[in-house]
């Protein structure tokens, strides 16, 4: 496993981590996620990923029952939550949603009892909050930190100018401003990631968890003759996400991808990924596998990541076409 630093800080990621966005408590039952996140630990994962949205709190509920069970040091794995959305569904009220002093704090407390530990070491905006002043947000981080609620705070999808303007206030006030940012990234999705934030990782730095390596499975090649029953946009409440991927100029995409895969001896999943860690930009790439032969599959990342040359990224960068311009 290879580790990379979390932009400017000194926190250490694996370049591979594990998400369960989706899969907790939705796709999978405590069993398969014991032996998903034993499996990412003990092939050198160190950061699991979670929020206060998914799966409306279960899923952070999962991940506690799990890391109680697995009694591992504390010191030798990096715990994420995120708040925005809040978590009870459309029956959110006034305050349980956004970035504002009383959400955030709120949900930290929340994500701290769901998970059953002292403290989170990553904690994210998980979207901007047009209607909480930056300032607030950027004093109520700084506070749980000291507190130590919280060592490190991010953002998440938020444009580059937003987490600019965080900095501004941060450094004005001598506050503590994000150190990362989980953005979407795969080869369907680089404006943010090549682009939008090149001159902060100058500037800066920029540590970045980015989320959906394989377009919600998109880039698996599992989706090129329809969609399989067990899969996620098999799920009714995919259905808008499975709009933006399912298309036919992305599938075809993906099969000339796919060959590309095979005249490698690679398997199509695990280039994709391997691509996405080749930016090294990227601290991290957040896996959604859940079974075991997946996760495996893109484990394999790694080994196919020293077979990235420049002939083969310029290879993909035909097939795709879509390489960002950077102002």
């Amino acid at each position: 496993m290879e580790y990379r630093r979390l932009g400017r800080s000194g926190l250490q990621l694996s370049v591979l981590s594990f998400g369960s966005w989706v899969s907790f408590s939705k796709q999978i039952n405590d069993k398969t996620a014991d032996e998903l996140m034993g499996l990412a630990y003990d092939s050198g994962i160190n950061f699991f990923d979670n929020a206060e949205a998914y799966a409306l709190g279960e899923s952070e509920k999962m991940m506690g029952r799990i890391l109680k069970k697995k009694k591992w040091d504390r010191t030798s794995f990096v715990l994420s939550s995120k708040a925005y959305f809040g978590w009870h569904g459309n029956e959110n009220k006034p305050n349980q949603t956004g970035n504002s002093r009383k959400h955030l704090t709120e949900a930290c407390n929340e994500a701290l009892q769901r998970m059953q530990v002292d403290y989170l070491d990553l904690f994210y905006c998980h979207r901007a909050d047009k209607n909480t002043p930056i300032e607030e947000t950027v004093r109520t981080m700084n506070t749980l930190i000291q507190q130590g609620k919280i060592l490190y705070w991010g953002t998440s999808e938020w444009t580059g100018v937003e987490i600019m303007e965080a900095h501004r206030i941060a450094e004005k006030y001598g506050l503590i401003g994000p150190t990362m940012e989980q953005a979407q990234y795969n080869l369907f999705e680089r404006n943010k990631i090549e682009a939008d934030y090149s001159e902060i990782y100058k500037n800066v730095g920029l540590g970045t968890t980015i989320w959906s390596p394989l377009s919600s499975g998109l880039l698996t090649g599992k989706y090129n003759d329809g969609i399989p029953k067990n899969s996620r946009f098999a799920m009714p409440d995919m259905s808008s996400i499975k709009a933006n991927v399912i298309q036919d100029d992305k599938i075809k995409k993906v099969k000339k991808l796919g060959e590309l895969a095979a005249k490698m001896d690679v398997n199509i999943a695990a280039l994709s990924i391997a691509w996405c860690i080749k930016n090294p930009n990227v601290t991290t790439a957040i896996l959604g596998a859940t079974k075991k032969q997946q996760l495996i599959e893109n484990l394999s990342a790694l080994e196919v990541l020293p077979l990235i040359t420049a002939d083969v990224l310029d290879k993909i960068e035909k097939i795709f076409q879509n390489k960002p311009t950077i102002l």
